[in-house]
């Protein structure tokens, strides 16, 4: 399965940077979306992936530089932030204006994510899996042009991390918005993107495509190599990760 992007933005930051208490974490930061285009963003804890993802959802201003974003984007956690006192077809349409925050819209929505006959059910009664997927209906439900993931299965367990990233694979592919998602994870990067960006010292230190075609396993020559060259970039070396499985 190949993903067909676009050249119109789905987002561009422009020399952006951004200081907290006169410490900068973004500086002069050039990052450009295209529709249709799924970009995964690496860097260490500190690097100041969460603080761009904030940026190009509106909850942080940068402190330089300019940001174009479309305004229709969404944005999903680590934590699915569900309402645990509404019923999970309410979670999914909840800011919705009233007249299209139908149970109908919901249960659709809920169905692209394999969740329809859950539609009814209390948020506490769902494993973490399924709160994920809901938060990613809720998130799809308003046709986003961008759509920001914060390492959303970093607290789901193995094999449910892997049904999320195919999960998000098909779904990007069909909704087609520009997507950022923010990762610690490399060979989860080149699983999932179109292109990798490894953001160091606030700046991008790389910014490569991933041509490996669809879909993708963990695994092969091109695969190594890539996953080899983002993770020396992050400072961490084949030998020393393989020593220590």
């Amino acid at each position: 399965m190949s993903v067909q992007t676009t050249t119109t933005p789905a987002a561009v930051a422009l020399a952006v940077g951004k200081a907290f208490d006169g410490r900068s974490v973004l500086e002069g930061l050039d990052v450009t979306v295209a529709r249709g285009e799924f970009v995964a963003l690496l860097g260490a804890s500190g690097s100041g992936k969460t603080t761009l993802l904030r940026i190009l959802a509106g909850i942080e201003a940068p402190t330089t530089g300019e940001v174009l974003v479309p305004e229709v984007r969404t944005v999903v956690y680590q934590e699915p932030r569900l309402v645990a006192s509404m019923r999970v077809w309410r979670n999914v349409v909840i800011g919705l204006p009233n007249a299209s925050a139908t149970r109908a819209l919901a249960v659709d929505a809920l169905r692209e994510v394999g969740l329809d006959d859950h539609a009814d059910a209390w948020p506490g009664t769902l494993s973490g899996g399924e709160a994920q997927r809901v938060a990613l209906a809720r998130a799809l439900v308003r046709q986003p042009k961008l759509l920001l993931l914060d390492e959303p299965f970093a607290a789901l367990d193995a094999l449910t991390r892997l049904r999320m990233q195919d999960l998000v694979a098909h779904l990007c592919a069909r909704h087609r918005p520009g997507v950022l998602l923010v990762t610690h994870d490399v060979e989860e990067a080149v699983v999932l993107a179109d292109r990798v960006l490894v953001l160091r010292e606030g700046r991008i230190s790389v910014d490569l495509p991933v041509d490996l075609p669809r879909p993708r396993r963990i695994g092969g020559p091109a695969f190594d190599a890539l996953r080899d060259r983002f993770l020396g970039e992050l400072g961490v070396h084949r030998e020393a990760a393989t020593s220590s499985d």
